[in-house]
């Protein structure tokens, strides 16, 4: 998996698109479910990436994320449990699809690394819908999935995608 990253994002680096779309910051907060909806109560994330403008239809681009889960922390009594703080940096390569100019649909593949104790990481997927609020800032709704050994990593999150254009 890391090598097909490695070669997608040289191979966009190099591919000497003229239309392209510009590096991209953005903000995600959500919530968990499944396997990490009793130890996790929110989730907050930081993106960057870089998307190339292949056609007026397809972006595709690469992308790096923080994504860190906030612990809770339950006391029963003299019992106190405090759940890890669970951190991911995914790595991942981006397709957009824009049917209309506001709107638009893809996601993100790729391989996120654990990165405290405990956490090898996984195989990361994120499906997401984007409508602009802007020509250059987007408001989008996404699922969140990464693939551990023991348990899998699920959120649903709402971000807000700003595209600085050079």
């Amino acid at each position: 998996m890391k090598k097909f990253l490695i070669i997608i994002a040289f191979g966009l680096l190099s591919s000497g698109i003229n239309g392209q779309e510009g590096l991209k910051l953005g903000l995600q907060a959500g919530l968990p479910f499944n396997d990490f909806n009793d130890a996790v109560s929110v989730v907050l994330g930081i993106e960057t990436g870089y998307m190339f403008a292949i056609n007026e239809y397809f972006d595709l681009g690469i992308s790096a994320s923080y994504i860190i889960g906030i612990p809770e922390t339950f006391q029963a009594g003299p019992i106190q449990i405090d759940y890890p703080t669970m951190q991911f940096l995914p790595l991942a390569a981006s397709l957009r699809i824009w049917p209309s100019n506001s709107f638009s649909f893809g996601g993100e593949v790729g391989q996120a690394f654990g990165l405290n104790e405990g956490n090898d990481g996984g195989f990361y997927y994120r499906p997401m819908i984007g409508y602009l609020l802007g020509p250059m800032t987007e408001i989008n709704l996404s699922y969140t999935g990464i693939n551990q050994d023991i348990a899998n990593w699920n959120t649903v999150t709402l971000g807000v995608l700003h595209t600085f254009s050079f």
